[in-house]
């Protein structure tokens, strides 16, 4: 790891981690010195067997990535970053003198989300760099907020294979007996999901797991939420038909977002500083919340949220 000069630490605080992934030291010290000055933390490996194991220790907050390398390169390297859920997250920009149409469309192919050419212009990189960092915090605080309301997100290719899934997700996907036998099995039960439009699986403890598709999530990619019911709440959708309101309601993914934090008692103002959107785009999105559920108030709409959306 570099140390930031005194001056990019007192400017930023709260430090980003990048993980520059090359085997010329020149490309190296001219990156780090640059990612340095602009208040990065700046972690460094020559290969991918170093790259994994920066990864194991700790996860950064992006990659920049050679995809030629001695040993396995980098398209290798970003498939399998990609494979593993809890690192999947993190945007990898390819660095290469690779600038045919194919090369650019297998780093978009493997996971990439954007592609540099060498020899490098830095304010570029930085600029690219510092986009995908945005983007990637608006991600992680959407995941956030679907996973504080107790749901769990996977976001489907055209295939119907898993192309993202949030951590609530991956830890109920891995609690399901019949699709222990791995991907496969669980492609077959989404695409049953798909043709079905809502299904119910049991977890490994007997409580179940509800799924529902939400419709199209992105350009040829389908959106599946999942709700945990906990055996005490099972039982007491069974008994008051009513509560099934939420199950119905047919809420896109922001209104489940906004009802979230509606849940957890934040005010119009706070949820849009949350969600980056304006208290008015807010207040619109809880008409049609209001709408669907068939209340009146924001207290019946937490109430039902909060009476549906429990963890164990």
């Amino acid at each position: 790891m570099l140390p930031l000069s005194e001056s990019a630490a007192a400017a930023s605080p709260i430090s980003h981690v990048v993980l520059v992934v090359d085997d010329a030291p020149e490309t190296l010290r001219m990156l780090c010195d640059a990612l340095a000055l602009e208040g990065y933390t700046v972690l460094v490996a020559r290969d991918a067997t170093e790259a994994l194991e920066r990864f194991e220790m700790g996860v950064p907050d992006a990659v920049l990535l050679d995809a030629l390398m001695p040993g396995e390169d980098g398209f290798s390297l970003c498939r399998r970053l990609k494979a593993e859920p809890s690192w999947a997250h993190v945007p990898v920009i390819f660095m290469t003198g690779l600038a045919e149409t194919e090369q650019i469309l297998q780093g978009f192919a493997c996971g990439g989300v954007d592609y540099v050419v060498k020899p490098l212009r830095i304010p570029e990189v930085l600029a690219r760099l510092a986009t995908h960092l945005r983007n990637a915090h608006v991600s992680r605080l959407a995941r956030e907020a679907v996973d504080v309301a107790g749901l769990g997100v996977l976001l489907l290719d055209s295939q119907g294979r898993v192309a993202w899934r949030s951590p609530q997700a991956t830890r109920w996907l891995q609690q399901i007996p019949a699709l222990a036998e791995g991907e496969a099995a669980v492609r077959h039960w989404l695409l049953q999901l798909l043709e079905q439009g809502e299904a119910l699986v049991t977890l490994s403890d007997g409580s179940q797991l509800q799924a529902r598709h939400l419709g199209p999530g992105g350009p040829g990619e389908r959106m599946v939420l999942l709700r945990h019911l906990p055996l005490a709440a099972a039982e007491a959708v069974a008994r008051d038909p009513s509560q099934r309101r939420l199950s119905g309601a047919a809420l896109t993914p922001r209104e489940t977002e906004v009802l979230s934090w509606l849940a957890k008692g934040k005010t119009n103002r706070d949820i849009g500083d949350i969600l980056g959107m304006s208290p008015r785009t807010v207040n619109k999105h809880l008409e049609h919340i209001f709408e669907k559920l068939g209340v009146e108030t924001r207290t019946a709409a937490a109430a039902i949220a909060s009476s549906l959306l429990l963890e164990d």
